[in-house]
This record gives structure tokens, C-alpha cells and sequence, in this order.
């Protein structure tokens, strides 16, 4: 939590299922607990942020946490938690609108289908999840903007994303149908429409759409526009690549996850991204019990519990298991360090639930290192990081 603070943008990746929306969460928690206006933004179509911060749901624009919510989970809120969840279609009909010269050129583009179907496609989550990070960040009303990426498969995807709007827009195809009037683009087009008349119709008769006329459309509604989206592409990448920009690597505990965060580390690495910490997420700690329960038969049957043989010997094989995961996950990151020449490593140990509203989230954002405790402690003040690992334990 400390290296972020001061930041402007933090962009949290890893794989799936290894509990990135949860420290994005915890994450723009603890800075928005220490004073700063956070806008935390997810992809996550599970909505499982909404949940974990007790909002009924999220849509493309900014829901405030109720501060009292995040005081009751024990810790102070002395500045502003937004949360949203991206809107692909809504993100890219902005830009649109930004980038047309005129309403009608607006209206052209975002009622033809092909555009439709773009910015609907998977591929488009990745850039209009880095534009929308630049529209919060250039809104000026937050001082860090949280964004929970798509697993790590994507991630490299939306990395590259502004590179390949930038190839799409200055592509040599694109500029041949659509390039200056003056130039063969206009007439190759031509040309094709007049020559290929055939062959259009017939490809227009077996998709049932009249789709190369579509096609025509949308790339020559996108006449006159190369350059704006060129220079915000290249805008995104300075954004992602600044010192004012930190990324936060999530990974488990286990090979498999570890080995995919390593790759993405090196990747970030190679490519001079501002680096943060990598966080392993939901490690087993040592059970705090030391030796072995001798005598404990005796103590439940002194008790009176049923079966206290069968109940001592099913408690020293969960205690030895309890040990081997702990040992297991020690293991993995102790691989992980190395591996990483020794990058800022934070541990956030295993709970005993799945920290699905403030309270838990309050726990994750202690253990990175951050979300002060209200020194009033509320009742629902969730327990501190020692305390906790005892309880999962």
C-alpha cells in the first residue's frame, strides 16, 4: 500500500480465480481509507465487486461506497470510494462521439451493424477498458484510478491494446480503401464496387445482409478519424507505461497461476512498465499449534464428546494436513521469490471465508499493508491480521 500511494493509476493482473477482484478491492479500500478519491474498475462479469461493497449493482457509472459501510468494518474513511463496472458498448460510443466531426457522422457509425457487433466483441473489452481508465483519469475528480483487468491470458492482450488500435488505424488495408481523396484508395474502391458487383451480391445473398455494403460504410464513417484515435491510443500507452502508474501482479499460491504471473511479470518487466509488488493471494499459514495432541482422547472423553478416539485421531490428520499446505504454499512462494530475482513480494493469508463484503475486504487491505482501524473499534470491526490468521487456522 505504501509504494501506491501518490500514484494515479494502479493496474491489477493476474489469472482467473486467484482472487484479483478482491485485492483490487482491498487495494482501492485502503488508499480511499487514507484519503484519496478512488475509482476502482472492474470487468468482472460475476459482479462480484458490487457484492464485497455492499452496492446492488454496478453499471458503467460510478457508484459511491457508503463511508459508514467501511467505518463499521473497523477502519476510517477519510476520503471517497467510487465503484463501476465496465461498459464496452457505452466506453466506445463515447469515444465516437468524442472523435466524429459531426453528430451525423456519430449517428452513421454507432446504428451500422458492423459497428454493432465490434463493440460488443471480446476484443474490445481490452481497449475500452484502458480508455475508460483514461476518461476517469482525465476527469480530474479522482486522484488514483483501481482497474481489475481480465485474467492473464488477456492481460498480454490488454497490453497490446493500444498498439493495435494504432496498427488498425495506420494499417496499409485500411488506408488503401480509405485513403486520401486525391489517392488510389478511393478508386480501388471504386473499382471493387463496380468490378465485384457479382460477386457482391452473391455474398450478400448467401449472408443475408447486404454485409460488404456495411463494411463500405463503417470504414468510410471512420474517414477523417484515424489520427484522433491514433493519438489516444498512444495516449493510453504514455498513461500505462508512466511513472505515475504502478501494476500489481495477483497470483495463488500454485504452479500452475505462479507460472503465468512469473511470465507476466518478465513481460511488464521487458517492456519497462512501471512495476508495483506481486501479491500471492489466500496463503496457508502454520498452524499455531505446536507438538502433537497427546492426551487429547482423554481430554474429550473427560468431556464427554462421543467417539473421542475417532475425534483425536481425525484431529491430529486435519492438524498434519493443515501443516502440509502451509509447508506446500511456503514452498511456492519461496519458488515464486526466486524466480523474480526478489520483486516487492505481499503475502495475504488464506480466510477462513471468501471475503465477500467490507468486513473481509477491511482484512485482505490490512494485510497488504493499509486501511487503518478506527480506534473507537465499531463492533463489526473486522479482527486484526493476527487474529484472523488464527481464526482460519
Amino acid at each position: 500500500m505504501a509504494m501506491l500511494r501518490g500514484r494515479r493509476v494502479v493496474v491489477v493482473a493476474g489469472a482467473g480465480g486467484v482472487g484479483k477482484t478482491t485485492v483490487s478491492a482491498a487495494l482501492a479500500l485502503g488508499l480511499a481509507a487514507a484519503g484519496a478519491r478512488v475509482a476502482v474498475v472492474t470487468i468482472d462479469p460475476a459482479r462480484r465487486l458490487a457484492t464485497a461493497l455492499g452496492i446492488p449493482g454496478l453499471g458503467d457509472e460510478p457508484h459511491r461506497v457508503d463511508p459508514s459501510v467501511v467505518e463499521a468494518a473497523g477502519m476510517r474513511m477519510t476520503g471517497t470510494l467510487d465503484a463501476l463496472q465496465l461498459d464496452p458498448r457505452a466506453t466506445f460510443d463515447r469515444l465516437i462521439a468524442r472523435e466524429a466531426p459531426d453528430d451525423a457522422a456519430r449517428d452513421r457509425i454507432v446504428r451500422n451493424r458492423i459497428y454493432r457487433h465490434l463493440s460488443g466483441a471480446a476484443g474490445a473489452q481490452e481497449f475500452m477498458a484502458v480508455e475508460r481508465l483514461h476518461e476517469l483519469v482525465d476527469s480530474g475528480a479522482y486522484d488514483v484510478v483501481v482497474l481489475d483487468t481480465p485474467p492473464a491470458r488477456n492481460a498480454l492482450d490488454f497490453l497490446d491494446a493500444p498498439e493495435r488500435m494504432t496498427r488498425f488505424v495506420e494499417g496499409r488495408g485500411l488506408r488503401l480503401l480509405l485513403g486520401p481523396r486525391a489517392g488510389a484508395g478511393r478508386t480501388g474502391w471504386r473499382a471493387l464496387q463496380a468490378g465485384g458487383h457479382m460477386v457482391m451480391s452473391v455474398v450478400e445473398r448467401l449472408t443475408g445482409a447486404q454485409l460488404l455494403t456495411d463494411i463500405s460504410e463503417f470504414l468510410q464513417s471512420f474517414d477523417g478519424m484515424y489520427q484522433g484515435f491514433s493519438d489516444r491510443a498512444a495516449a493510453v500507452h504514455d498513461l500505462l507505461a508512466s511513472d505515475s502508474t504502478r501494476f500489481v501482479v495477483v497470483t495463488g499460491p500454485r504452479p500452475e497461476p505462479a507460472s503465468e504471473a512469473v511470465a507476466l511479470w518478465r513481460r511488464l518487466a521487458d517492456e519497462r512498465y512501471p512495476l508495483g509488488a506481486v501479491v500471492v493471494n489466500r496463503v496457508h499459514r502454520e498452524p499455531g499449534v505446536t507438538g502433537t495432541p497427546d492426551g487429547l482422547a482423554g481430554l474429550l472423553r473427560r468431556a464427554g464428546a462421543p467417539d473421542p478416539e475417532g475425534l483425536a485421531s481425525r484431529a491430529a490428520a486435519a492438524l498434519e494436513g493443515a501443516r502440509a499446505r502451509a509447508a506446500a504454499d511456503a514452498h511456492e512462494v519461496g519458488t515464486l521469490s526466486r524466480a523474480l530475482s526478489g520483486p516487492p513480494l505481499a503475502v495475504v493469508p488464506s480466510l477462513a471465508e471468501d471475503p465477500v463484503e467490507v468486513a473481509g475486504l477491511a482484512q485482505v487491505t490490512r494485510a497488504l499493508g493499509g486501511g487503518a482501524r478506527d480506534p473507537g473499534g465499531s463492533a463489526g470491526a473486522a479482527p486484526p491480521p493476527d487474529q484472523a490468521r488464527r481464526q482460519t487456522t
